[in-house]
């Protein structure tokens, strides 16, 4: 009898340890790559087969890329898929002339979801690009100047693809001209955003401020946000202070 107790108490345990080991590999699922084209029209196996990026979460899928609108310009893409079907698909994220791309995601599986763009310039009105989801984020625009690259990160709704809350990272130059940013990792904590980039002569403190640094960018940085991405709780750059 105590045998078969000390079993089935083993057994059990055992079960926990592998639904916790199941849950812990579906928690912050994250993805940082090039920027690669796919369209609406695409399948999901077509879309793998691109080499997208994408998050999955048993059944369901997330990618995120770009449309070559023209010969000089590409907007961002976002699309979700269930069981192979698409449920959503997001093509007016940025509709200006801003050369725009997604190359990055982080999803626990629940709610909390967050996609990287870039940017070159903002032009037309806040209504056609990020401006209008980061009007309370750490930095709410581009900047001064345009043909650096900026990086944004823009919480988005898992269900409906719609963007929440945003923020534009950057480095800033002596003229106080925007300098390129490229994320190269993200990790949800459940609590924080930790946003890893090469940025280039100089990054950013908490105060949006550039930092004082040695020579030779780009410079490693980590920047840590609040779940709605409107403050920045640190800011550290190798070779910087």
């Amino acid at each position: 009898m105590k045998r078969s107790r000390v079993f089935l108490l083993v057994l059990a345990l055992t079960t926990v340890a592998s639904l916790n080991s199941a849950q812990a590999q579906v928690v912050n699922q994250s993805k940082v790559g090039k920027a690669v084209p796919f369209s609406c029209k695409d399948s999901e196996a077509v879309i793998r087969s691109k080499g997208v990026v994408g998050v999955q979460n048993g059944s369901r899928s997330i990618y995120v890329g770009y449309q070559q609108v023209s010969s000089t310009n590409k907007n961002p893409i976002l699309a979700r898929f269930d069981n192979g079907r698409q449920t959503w698909c997001q093509t007016n994220l940025e509709t200006t002339n801003d050369d725009s791309t997604g190359y990055g995601l982080s999803w626990d599986g629940k709610d909390n979801l967050f996609a990287v763009f870039s940017s070159t310039g903002t032009q037309g009105t806040p209504a056609q690009d990020f401006r209008r989801f980061a009007t309370k984020g750490w930095m709410t625009d581009y900047g001064v100047g345009g043909g650096a690259k900026a990086a944004i990160i823009a919480r988005i709704n898992p269900t409906t693809g719609g963007p929440t809350s945003a923020t534009f990272i950057s480095s800033v130059l002596p003229n106080s001209k925007t300098n390129s940013v490229g994320v190269t990792a993200l990790d949800w904590n459940g609590a924080r955003l930790k946003v890893s980039d090469d940025a280039y002569s100089y990054p950013r403190n908490v105060l949006r401020k550039g930092m004082v640094c040695l020579t030779g960018s780009p410079y490693k940085q980590v920047i840590e946000f609040n779940g709605t991405l409107n403050t920045a709780l640190s800011s550290k750059a190798d070779r910087c202070q």
